[in-house]
């Protein structure tokens, strides 16, 4: 009877010993099967160019302050405001009868001078041939020099003030000293014009070609610097490739440009250096006083590659979801740009780690996961 009892209790043990077997089994299963299988790639490294955009202010590559060069009052206006005009023609016209006047004075005391000279002249030689019959002294004939050299000299300075008159009736007319288009006028007809107004006329500018500048932060600066070949900033400039131009509207503009100039330092407030970039406007299309924006193409070998679309932002943190442990896990990573489709990463992820590529809009850390096999993504591709 103890026998009995003995061999039926040892069966009732294994028989639990079984059935708690077949239900952690079965807890296994139903694991394996609650837990989804999502796509898993490593990160790859490889080359990458990242568009780089830069406010950017236009200049015409020339642009002159039409201001007097004599005093008078404002008589005529030849041209309008937003006008285009060709180099050397009028623009404005100072009233000019003082300086005719001038130029008349000039004219007369010319003649008088002349006039002077030639009896001076006759002077000198009638007093020379006197002193070879030693009719006069040696002191008269040197005063007639004199007198003669004086005469002369008054010509001469009579001559001058013609010019400096002809350059005042000539500065009453104020022309273009470049082809450009005529900015907005700061006086009218009537206005009292002088070399000290504090304000030009108007602004004349030359846009055939123009200057955009644009400002970079230092740690911009210097990859840029480290990726164009040279040892001086000249070689650098030399060997920048073109540039695009957005306008203010987003739209490119047709013309590529060339960086050909560089701040000699940086702004100690904005830490920020200025370049300047070059653009043919055969169209006019630009102005001075655009805006926009320049756009560099900056290149890289050797980084980390990450697609966008595998990645998740929150409040402006970008995060990845992998796999540890069967559980998914989010990790933080930090970029310097875009190529492209792909991120460029430059923390939190190095080549060769896993990364789950879709599936994880709904997954939480901490959720089991499942690597999907291989033979398995690419059967469903």
């Amino acid at each position: 009877m103890q026998r009995f009892f003995i061999q039926k209790s040892t069966i009732l043990f294994l028989s639990l010993i079984v059935l708690a077997g077949c239900r952690k089994n079965n807890q296994n299963q139903a694991y394996q099967q609650q837990a989804p299988e999502l796509p898993v790639e490593k990160v790859k490294q490889g080359d990458a160019s990242v568009s780089r955009e830069y406010a950017a202010s236009v200049e015409g590559i020339s642009n002159v302050e039409i201001r007097p060069q004599v005093t008078g009052y404002l008589s005529k206006i030849f041209v309008d405001e937003g006008d285009y005009v060709r180099a050397g023609q009028p623009l404005f016209k100072i009233e000019d009868q003082i300086f005719r006047e001038q130029m008349k004075s000039a004219q007369a005391a010319l003649i008088t001078a002349q006039a002077n000279l030639s009896t001076s002249k006759i002077d000198l030689d009638r007093k020379k041939e006197l002193l070879r019959n030693k009719m006069v002294s040696d002191i008269q004939v040197k005063e007639a020099e004199a007198n003669y050299n004086a005469a002369r000299g008054a010509v001469s300075q009579s001559v001058s003030a013609i010019e400096s008159a002809k350059i005042n009736l000539n500065f009453s007319t104020i022309k273009a000293p470049v082809s450009g288009f005529i900015g907005r006028f700061n006086y009218r007809l009537g206005s009292l014009m002088t070399p000290s107004n504090q304000d030009p006329i108007t602004l004349l500018s030359d846009i055939h070609e123009v200057y955009t500048y644009f400002s970079m932060s230092e740690n911009d600066f210097n990859s840029f610097q480290k990726q164009q070949a040279g040892s001086n900033i000249n070689e650098i400039i030399k060997n920048t490739p073109a540039v695009s131009l957005l306008l203010s509207g987003g739209e490119k503009y047709a013309q590529t440009g060339k960086i050909d100039a560089v701040e000699g330092q940086f702004n100690k407030t904005t830490g920020s250096i200025t370049l300047r970039a070059k653009f043919t406007n055969p169209d006019n299309l630009l102005r001075s006083g655009n805006t926009g924006k320049i756009v560099m193409d900056q290149f890289y070998s050797n980084v980390v590659l990450l697609p966008i679309a595998s990645t998740r932002t929150i409040q402006d943190k970008i995060f990845i979801f992998s796999i540890k442990g069967g559980k998914a896990v989010m990790l933080p990573v930090e970029v310097t740009g875009k190529a492209g489709t792909n991120f460029i990463v430059s923390k939190g992820l190095k080549a060769g780690d896993e990364y789950i590529v879709t599936g994880f809009d709904r997954l939480q850390p901490g959720t089991p996961v499942v690597a999907q096999k291989k033979n398995a993504q690419q059967k469903k591709s």
